[in-house]
C-alpha cells in the first residue's frame, strides 16, 4: 500500500461547507490522502485527537502494506508452505475479514489475488496478455483455501507458497475504521474519517444535521450527480476501472468486462471496501442476492451496455433499501 501516488477516482465526495464549527485535517498514507474532520469545541483538543488518529494509521501501514519490506503481509508473501507464522492483531483480523467476505460473495472478493494480477499487469502496471499456463499457474496460488488461520495461535500458515497477498481492497476501509473508533476512544464522537476518495465512515452526525452530507457522482461525468445522502453510524466506498487497466475476476481469472463503478455502503468501512471491489465482478443478480441476504448493505453499479446499434450507453442500478430522496 505504500507506492508511487497517481492521480485518483474520486468515488465519495463530502460536501460539509455547511456545517459550523468543522477542523478538517489530513495526512498522506498508504497511497492516498486521509482525512478526519471534526466537529469539537476544542479546537486543540480536536487536532491532538486527530494526530493520534494518524499515528494510528501509520503504525497500521507499517504492518499491513505490501510494499514495506518487513511488514507482517510482506513477510507472509515470503513465507514457505506449512511453517506458521505470528502476525500482529491487524493483519490477522484483515485476513480473518477476507476470508468472511471471500466465503459470503463465493470467491469474488480475495485477497490472494497477487499472482492472478501479475498475469494481467506488468511492473509498471501496464496491462498485458498472459498465456493460458501462466493463468493456470496463477490460479494454482490463489484461493483463501490455500490460508490456514489459526485463531487461538494468532498465525497464518500457507498450504502452497508462493502465495501473494494484496490487502488493497480491504486495508484502508480497515485503517479507516481503527481511526474513527481510537477517535471515539478520546471522545470525539462528530466526525467523519477517510480513506482518499473511496472509503468514508461516518461516525455521529454534525449538530441539527441528519448526517455528514455525501455526493456520488459518475467519474466520467462529475457534474452527473447520482446520490445525494446524509451519512451517520455508516461507511461508503467505491471501486471503478481505471483507465488502460483490468479489474480481474478471482473467480475466472479473466477481466471484467461491462462494468464501469460500483459504491456499497455497510456498518463498517473494512466491509464496504471489500464489497466495493467484489460488486465490481459480481454480477448484478449475484449483487441483488447478496443485498437480499444482508439487508443492512446497499450497493450501486454502473453498466455498460450495447443498444440496437451496437452504441455503449450506461445504466445505473441500485440494491438494497436507498431512501427514494437519495436517487437523483
Amino acid at each position: 500500500m505504500t507506492m508511487p501516488k497517481k492521480p485518483e477516482t474520486c468515488f465519495v465526495r463530502s460536501d460539509c461547507r455547511s456545517i459550523d464549527g468543522m477542523l478538517r485535517y489530513s495526512h498522506e498514507a498508504m497511497a492516498t490522502t486521509f482525512e478526519v474532520i471534526i466537529v469539537h469545541e476544542d479546537g486543540r483538543y480536536a487536532r491532538q485527537a486527530a494526530a493520534a488518529a494518524f499515528s494510528e494509521l501509520d503504525r497500521l501501514e507499517g504492518e499491513l502494506s505490501r510494499f514495506i519490506e518487513n511488514s507482517d503481509i510482506s513477510r507472509l508473501n515470503n513465507l514457505p508452505a506449512n511453517h506458521p507464522l505470528l502476525l500482529g492483531l491487524a493483519a490477522f483480523e484483515c485476513l480473518q475479514l477476507s476470508a468472511g467476505l471471500y466465503g459470503e460473495t463465493s470467491g469474488a472478493f480475495d485477497i490472494t489475488i497477487g499472482s492472478l494480477l501479475a498475469c494481467w499487469r506488468g511492473d509498471d502496471g501496464t496491462s498485458r496478455t498472459p498465456s493460458e499456463e501462466q493463468l493456470n499457474l496463477a490460479r494454482q496460488l490463489t484461493g483463501m483455501g490455500l490460508l490456514k488461520l489459526d485463531e487461538a495461535e494468532h498465525t497464518v500458515e500457507l498450504l502452497k507458497s508462493p502465495v501473494h497477498v494484496d490487502l488493497g481492497g480491504i486495508g484502508k476501509g480497515y485503517a479507516v475504521d481503527r481511526m474513527a473508533e481510537l477517535l471515539r476512544e478520546w471522545s470525539i464522537d462528530i466526525a467523519l474519517v477517510s480513506g482518499g476518495y473511496s472509503s468514508v465512515l461516518a461516525l455521529d452526525g454534525p449538530p441539527g444535521k441528519k448526517g455528514w452530507p455525501l455526493t456520488l457522482s459518475n467519474p466520467r461525468d462529475r457534474k452527473e450527480t447520482l446520490v445525494r445522502t446524509n451519512l451517520q453510524g455508516r461507511a461508503l466506498s467505491g471501486s471503478g476501472m481505471e483507465k488502460g487497466r483490468h479489474i480481474i475476476d478471482p473467480r475466472t481469472a479473466r477481466p471484467v468486462e461491462g462494468k464501469l463503478t460500483a459504491w456499497s455502503s455497510a456498518p463498517d468501512a473494512a466491509t464496504a471496501d471489500a464489497l466495493s471491489t467484489a460488486f465490481m465482478v459480481m454480477s448484478p443478480e449475484q449483487i441483488k442476492q447478496y443485498c437480499l441476504r444482508h439487508p443492512d448493505v446497499l450497493a450501486m453499479i454502473i453498466v455498460q451496455e450495447k443498444d440496437k446499434e451496437g452504441a455503449e450507453k450506461e445504466k445505473i442500478l441500485h440494491f438494497g433499501p436507498w431512501k427514494k430522496e437519495e436517487l437523483l
